[in-house]
């Protein structure tokens, strides 16, 4: 599950989906989290059933130095936009920021993995953070920025993992359609 990417997508997603739904209170919130939780949990259920567990298989040592390398970036850079944006006094911009690096670390990502389509939530989340940046400039309030950033990136990564965990599943459908069939 983690070695296809699915749990970090799950994961990754929960903790942008809270961050977006922080722009409630009360009932609305208490749903919103639980509707989360329900989402990455059947997501990551979803992997585990439709995934072998070899899935991914383990990483040359290549490219896991560079998943490595690309990982530790983003890292640093995260740390360096929420200093200095609390350093600027504009910690609303933290969460945009920080979608549009971690859409960037996808880019070279999708090279090291050899998965173009990770390019998809690269650009979803690139544009889940610029549009969180253009409803700063336009005074919106700060719950609008998290709600906005975080429930589009959110759904982004749990689209990635849904639509890696549909590919598994139409793949053991028609093999075993295949073992029927003989």
């Amino acid at each position: 599950m983690f070695k296809s990417g699915v749990g970090f997508l799950a994961l990754f997603g929960l903790g942008w989906w809270l961050l977006g739904s922080s722009a409630f209170d009360g009932l609305p919130r208490q749903v919103l989290v639980v509707a989360g939780g329900v989402v990455t949990v059947g997501l990551m259920l979803a992997a585990r059933r439709f995934l072998p567990s070899s899935a991914g298989g383990p990483f040359p040592v290549g490219r896991r130095r560079r998943f490595n390398q690309i990982n530790g970036i983003q890292w640093l850079l995260i740390i360096a936009i929420a200093a200095v944006c609390r350093h600027l006094e504009v910690p609303t911009l933290i969460p945009p920021l920080i979608a549009v690096v971690v859409g960037l670390h996808f880019l070279p990502l999708a090279a090291v993995f050899e998965q173009p389509r990770l390019r998809i939530p690269a650009a979803l989340l690139i544009a889940s953070g610029a549009a969180g940046v253009i409803v700063w400039l336009a005074n919106g309030p700060d719950g609008n920025v998290r709600l906005v950033v975080g429930l589009s990136s959110a759904l982004s990564l749990w689209s990635m993992a849904a639509w890696t965990v549909a590919g598994a599943a139409r793949a053991a459908e028609h093999g075993a359609g295949g073992a029927e069939a003989v």
